[in-house]
């Protein structure tokens, strides 16, 4: 049965080779279907990929080949909580080893400039932290990282 919510990504002919990525790197995500287009369309012609059927870390996606009119924005983004620097580091090195970009606070950007946060969960923890002088340093020690580290978060929570 499909979903109910389904969020749609508008890409410029790369929603199959974005959905293939994600579905490689991410875990809990796949490609479901491809759906060609029954006739040509303003960014496309009868028999091209119009739309992916995805899930990225188990949300539902659909990737639309909608043409160059609605690039992405930081408006849209995947948040990933992380378990450790091992998978933190993977996952950030995947998206920037494929022609991504770093941006700040755990932020990065894929080459399809979709943005996404690699939030380690223990960073999550430390804002949250019921002690508001551990969670303003946790807080100050991620707005100075472009990746985050979980040592560097660990040490500014405790002082």
């Amino acid at each position: 049965m499909k979903p109910k919510n389904t969020i749609c990504l508008w890409y410029d002919g790369t929603a199959l080779e974005a959905a293939q990525f994600y579905a490689t790197t991410f875990p809990d995500s796949a490609v479901h279907a491809v759906h060609h287009a029954p006739g040509d369309y303003p960014s496309g012609q009868q028999g091209g990929v119009l739309t992916v059927e995805f899930t990225v870390a188990g949300i539902s996606c659909l990737g639309l080949n909608g043409g160059p009119a609605f690039p992405q924005t930081e408006a849209f983004s995947f948040q990933i909580a992380t378990v450790d620097q091992a998978e933190t580091d993977r996952l950030w090195h995947a998206i920037l080893d494929n022609g991504g970009k770093a941006s700040a606070c755990g932020w990065c950007k894929d080459k399809w400039v979709l943005s996404w946060q690699i939030t380690p969960r223990v960073l999550m923890d430390a804002i949250a932290d019921p002690d508001r002088a551990a969670a303003q340093r946790a807080f100050a020690a991620m707005m100075q990282k472009v990746k985050i580290e979980i040592a560097a978060i660990e040490a500014a929570r405790r002082g």
